[in-house]
This record gives C-alpha cells, sequence and structure tokens, in this order.
C-alpha cells in the first residue's frame, strides 16, 4: 500500500516526520534509484528507498481481526497480573490493538501496525459504526428502545442516535449499533436505564463481520475490508 514516503522514514523510526521533508527538500532522498520531491509516494514493502545514502528497511502492514475473549485486558501487559488479549497472541510483527474493549467484554478486535488505519477507525470524526450484542438481566421494552435510539445522557453528555433491534424471543438481549467511542459507553448506557449486562459482545466494526471468528483467534482483513477505512 503507497504511503507518502516522509511518513514511511518517520515510521521506520529514521527521523521525525517534519526532518524527512526537510531530507527531501535537500534531495536527499531516492526512490528505485530517482530523487524524489514532496508528495511523493512509495510502497514500504516493494520499494527500494534511500535516505542520505542509507536504505530503509520497510515493514509489511498488519491489519488482523481478533476475537477478544472476556476477562483479559486490551493492554500490553498489567502490573496486577491480570491476563490480556498478548496471552493470546503469536505474531512476529508488533501490532496494537485499535481502541480498546473493556476487561469484561469479548469480541471483535483489530490490531495493526498502521497508525492512520487505527486513527481512521477510532476518531470520532469518522463515525464508524459499532454494533454489540447485549445480554441483559432482564426483558428490555419498547420504551426502553425508543430512549436509546433518541439518545441518553451519560455524564452531562447525550449518546448519539443508536439503532436497536432485539436480538431474542424473550427480549433480554438486544443488538446495539453506535458510534460512540467513550469508554464502556454501552455498559454505561444499560446501567443508566436499570438493567446488568450479563454479557456483552462486539461483533461487529463498519462493514466487518465477527462471522465465526472462534475465541482467542485472529484473521488477516481483506483488502476490500480495510479499504473501507482508508
Amino acid at each position: 500500500m503507497e504511503e507518502r514516503v516522509q511518513k514511511i522514514i518517520a515510521n521506520a523510526g529514521i527521523c521525525s516526520r517534519r526532518a524527512a521533508e526537510d531530507l527531501i527538500y535537500a534531495g536527499k532522498v531516492k526512490v528505485n534509484g530517482k530523487v524524489i520531491t514532496i508528495g511523493s509516494k512509495a510502497d514500504a514493502s516493494k520499494d527500494k528507498i534511500i535516505v542520505d545514502g542509507k536504505m530503509v528497511k520497510g515493514s509489511e502492514k498488519v491489519y488482523l481481526a481478533f476475537n477478544k475473549p472476556g476477562d483479559c485486558l486490551t493492554t500490553l501487559d498489567d502490573p496486577a497480573g491480570r491476563k490480556t488479549i498478548f496471552n493470546y497472541l503469536r505474531l512476529k510483527e508488533r501490532v496494537i490493538p485499535v481502541g480498546r474493549l473493556d476487561f469484561k467484554t469479548e469480541g471483535l478486535l483489530f490490531l495493526t501496525n498502521d497508525g492512520e488505519f487505527a486513527n481512521r477507525v477510532m476518531h470520532p470524526r469518522y463515525e464508524v459504526e459499532k454494533t454489540y450484542l447485549v445480554f441483559l438481566d432482564k426483558p428490555f421494552t419498547l420504551e426502553d428502545i425508543d430512549k436509546v435510539k433518541k439518545g441518553i445522557l451519560i455524564e452531562d453528555v447525550k449518546t448519539g442516535n443508536a439503532k436497536v433491534r432485539y436480538a431474542s424471543p424473550d427480549k433480554d438481549a438486544i443488538e446495539v449499533t453506535l458510534h460512540e467511542g467513550r469508554n464502556r459507553i454501552v455498559r454505561r448506557m444499560m446501567e443508566s436505564l436499570g438493567f446488568t449486562v450479563k454479557r456483552l459482545i462486539r461483533t461487529k466494526v463498519g462493514k466487518v463481520d465477527l462471522g465465526d471468528l472462534k475465541s482467542g483467534k485472529t484473521r488477516v482483513l481483506s483488502y476490500q475490508e480495510i479499504r473501507q477505512f482508508i
């Protein structure tokens, strides 16, 4: 995937993006033997990039879907010794989780080494929808559904409009789709309505579905799945 060369240089740890731009202005950066200008793009996994006489070692971009189990943290490690998502991962590449799911919450989580991709998924301005399957301690009423659709006041900030539908005949499980990114927002919405969340699973991010991916396992995102965010 092509990116601006100054970004590739910065991601390789050679210097800051601003310093990389200065090197390009000074004519000290070549791609496949040709001196480049600001705005030039390259593919770090394929193109030969030389900066001031030294080759840039490109790292191939990694985009994974991970089914996060419950009872683990979305962090690298935990001082308290609790299990994290990295107890389940056996990857050669260094990746970061795109956003977080709380300790108890299960389901779809992206892992990548592409900062731009992560920002496109997480930043509120892009309004990427996330879908959750919510199992409750009692039936959800039509009045409750109406409240969630219109938005709920959480710490003086109203949630955005959400989509809600029943996910069980007994109406004690619902599917909620929203683009809110606040911490534990689904649990807090349910608690504000007087419900206890027995289980919470994120099933979808954008158009990417968890599908039949097993708990604790990963799969590579397809080109089409990646392109919807970039």
